[in-house]
């Protein structure tokens, strides 16, 4: 019996990949567990084993094409199976054409004047548990809730927008393509010319009319401003943004679109931290076997805080905020190809050094590009450390549908006002900024300030145990 080897899972919120190099050709005899295909997500990149042994019978996804999950890529014939008298058809039955119905025979009289079809009605706004239309073929046509949503919000009647999915189902990608042609002052499969008034053109603008509410959202979204577009010369690289650049700036633009962010920066004095890493950093480094950073010691203190404000460990979903039980602390990682944000699991329940051990775990996996979509799945706050160099602080763009992210700044040693022996006196102390942002949506300001001012005293306090 044929086998299937499907887009798998890969990860919570990953519902299709893109074939990024197949290893195999048709034909070529595979083992268990053989590395098959190279597969792209908006999470990570990864590649798919041979779920059996046999022969590579059919390949049906080709490079650079973007498979749901779930999707057939390729079919595998066990040893030793007859070759065609087994495999399964992998194109999608065609639908059944109509016959057509028998001409009636009618009575000689007059006939009636035909009444034209109503215009398509605009779609309504997305309601919770509505997912299906009927498209202008009659048949059912099936969207997802994020569909939905950024239809209602775009004014778009989703009945012309042409879907590539299975069963001509219409994906966030097609909607955006169809929105990104109406700027152009173009939609894919146009609408008939505007019909001539007494035979002659009209040049001048449309009269009101039923197809007005259609054409309304291409006028307006043909009204956006269209920067100048940069000709590279001599001399410029010219460098097109990979999948994953792609992925991450679609991500930063609709979380900056959706979510309010408002920002709010603290100033910590980290001289009690920095003490007890000073201490602490030989013997740890001689029984771990890596390097105590500050990186530990301030994930600790976001993770307590987190405890005392549970509504800033929530995500949005729909028109609700979810408070989550568990603390997955994201920690925001630098690679080559983009910015990686792998997440520490029930940290609620870690101590400083378990947090450690997490983070160094997850920055080998990066380095040695062996991180998965499990990994990057399912954060529910975010904690950012970009580096020392000239960042005194800064305001980090929100990791949807999260609803807050806390930057480190730069740590440097500076005179500050300090209170010795009930009078003030000018001390070098070990400074740092923190900043969060945060959604407004969901976070007021007293909320995110008080969560801010309680991380920043329970780093200052440095009350850890190493």
């Amino acid at each position: 019996m044929a086998i299937d080897v499907t887009m798998p899972q890969m990860g919570e919120s990953v519902v299709e990949g893109t074939i990024a190099k197949w290893l195999v050709k048709e034909g070529d005899i595979v083992s268990e567990d053989q590395p098959l295909v190279e597969i792209s997500t908006d999470k990570v990149d990864t590649e798919i084993p041979s779920p059996s042994a046999g022969r590579i019978a059919k390949i049906v996804a080709a490079e650079g094409q973007t498979i749901p999950v779930g999707a057939t890529l390729a079919v595998i014939e066990p040893a030793g199976a007859e070759t065609t008298a087994k495999l399964k058809a992998i194109a999608p039955k065609a639908a059944p054409k109509a016959e057509p119905l028998p001409a009636r025979t009618e009575p000689t009289r007059e006939s009636p004047a035909v009444k034209p079809a109503p215009p398509p009605q605009p779609m309504q706004s997305a309601a919770v548990g509505v997912h299906a239309a009927v498209s202008e073929a009659g048949g059912p046509r099936r969207f997802s809730p994020v569909v939905l949503k950024m239809a209602a919000e775009e004014g778009i009647d989703l009945s012309r927008v042409p879907g590539t999915g299975i069963g001509g189902r219409v994906s966030k990608r097609d909607l955006q393509g169809y929105l990104d042609s109406l700027r152009r002052g173009a939609a894919p499969g146009a609408a008939a010319a505007p019909p001539p008034t007494n035979g002659v053109a009209q040049s001048g603008p449309r009269p009101a009319s039923a197809g007005a509410a259609t054409q309304a959202p291409a006028a307006q979204l043909g009204a956006v401003f269209r920067p100048p577009v940069y000709q590279p010369i001599e001399g410029d690289i010219v460098e097109p943004f990979t999948r994953r650049r792609k992925l991450i700036a679609e991500h930063m633009v609709f979380s900056k679109t959706h979510s309010p962010h408002v920002g709010t920066v603290a100033e910590v004095d980290i001289t009690n931290a920095m003490r007890i890493r000073e201490k602490h950093k030989d013997e740890f480094a001689r029984r771990e076997g890596f390097s105590l950073t500050l990186l530990p010691l301030a994930a600790a203190a976001t993770v307590r805080a987190l405890k005392e404000f549970p509504r800033m460990n929530a995500s949005v979903v729909g028109d609700s905020v979810v408070r989550r039980r568990e603390i997955n602390l994201g920690i925001a990682m630098d690679t080559d190809e983009g910015l990686l944000v792998p997440v520490i699991r029930a940290a609620e329940g870690m101590s400083v050094v378990g947090i450690a051990r997490a983070i160094e775990s997850l920055r080998r996996k990066v380095a040695e590009k062996k991180i998965t979509a499990e990994d990057l799945a399912g954060g529910s706050f975010t904690l950012s450390n970009p580096g020392r160099e000239g960042n005194l602080y800064g305001f980090a763009i929100i990791n949807q549908p999260q609803v807050g992210i806390l930057r480190m700044g730069e740590v440097k040693k500076r005179p500050v006002v300090v209170e010795v022996d009930g009078a003030d006196a000018i001390a070098i102390r070990t400074m740092m900024y923190l900043a969060l942002s945060y959604d407004h949506r969901v976070i007021d300001g007293v909320l995110g300030n008080r969560f801010l001012y309680r991380a920043a005293r329970i780093l200052e306090e440095a009350d850890f145990e190493l």
